[in-house]
């Protein structure tokens, strides 16, 4: 629409990109934190990159220091090139947005063929082989390990933010700056799924790094469904999707100050997992079960769910193979 905000904002971000010799082509995704299009570095022969667009809520001071260290954190963990971690090559600013008292800003990185979600989506019948499902439960698990090792909590994995190439090599993106834009995350229910929350984040109580490991298990889940684990449609009713396969935990083990009554739930029974996943193996059932615990205590860490046997079966496959 001519002379309406959003192409005079389209604009602009034009003229910022090419300010910085970068050409944005078509959007591709519009997640919680911002847009995201497909563009090119030109000067690098028209490299293709991903554009993430932000918007950031200014101050008297000008950028909060918060967003400044997310920033800084971003490069110094893209200094150890992590395979499995998305490239941050750039970032770009722009020109404060007096009206709307903020200021725009692009996050380049590396352009990845598309994400989890839609490569899940295009996995024809019968679905993806156990040892399909172990390499990517491998990379996932080593970039949040990388992750964790280094004091970042991603807070917001899904399919949606792990990218895979076509070639099957996969990458953690939108990690982060999730704190700075934590305030949109509770506006944005549409955008920001309850699937792969954990309990501790549901119930509202102070949460560590093991609500990671939750998401990580939802994923799993869902590799071999091929649809999401648990899907609820609200607070409530992702709590008792989860308590029918895992089992309600004892009235003793619920938190004091959470954020719902241990009453509000019926009791139900711990389902075994291969009713619910027959593809299963007793190898991958038993990572999956210390994944998806109530308790965050109680969670495998990233560490050690890599030194599961689940995915030393494969190591030892190659070693019967060679002989």
């Amino acid at each position: 629409m001519p002379g309406s905000k959003y192409e005079n904002s389209f604009d602009q971000d034009d003229e910022i990109l090419r300010q910085n010799n970068y050409e944005q082509t078509k959007l591709i995704g519009n997640g919680s934190h911002g847009f995201v299009y497909k563009g090119r570095d030109l000067t690098n022969n028209g490299a293709t990159v991903a554009l993430k667009r932000i918007v950031i809520p200014s101050t008297d001071e000008g950028i909060p220091i918060s967003t400044l260290r997310e920033i800084a954190m971003l490069k110094q963990l893209d200094g150890h090139e992590h395979p499995h971690i998305v490239r941050l090559l750039d970032v770009c600013h722009g020109q404060m947005l007096e009206k709307e008292k903020s200021l725009a800003m692009f996050l380049v990185f590396e352009h990845i063929d598309q994400d989890l979600a839609k490569y899940i989506e295009r996995c024809p019948p019968p679905g993806f082989s156990e040892s399909k499902i172990r390499d990517l439960m491998y990379q996932i698990l080593s970039g949040v390990d990388f992750l964790h090792s280094h004091r970042v909590i991603h807070r917001d994995l899904k399919p949606q933010n792990i990218l895979v190439s076509n070639d099957g090599r996969v990458k953690l993106t939108d990690f982060g700056l999730a704190k700075t834009y934590d305030y949109e995350m509770r506006l944005t229910t549409v955008v920001v799924t309850l699937w792969y929350r954990s309990p501790e984040i549901i119930l509202a109580l102070p949460y560590a790094s093991s609500v990671d490991i939750w998401s990580c298990g939802c994923i799993m889940g869902e590799l071999y469904k091929r649809s999401p684990f648990f899907c609820g449609t609200s607070e409530g009713d992702q709590l008792h999707k989860i308590f029918k396969i895992i089992g309600t935990p004892p009235e003793n083990e619920w938190p004091e100050n959470s954020s719902l009554m241990y009453s509000s739930f019926e009791q139900h029974q711990k389902l075994p997992l291969q009713r619910v996943l027959p593809e299963i193996s007793e190898l991958g059932k038993d990572l999956l079960e210390r994944m998806i615990v109530f308790s965050p205590k109680q969670r495998i860490s990233a560490m050690n769910a890599l030194q599961h046997d689940f995915f030393m079966q494969s190591v030892n496959d190659e070693v019967n193979v060679s002989k």
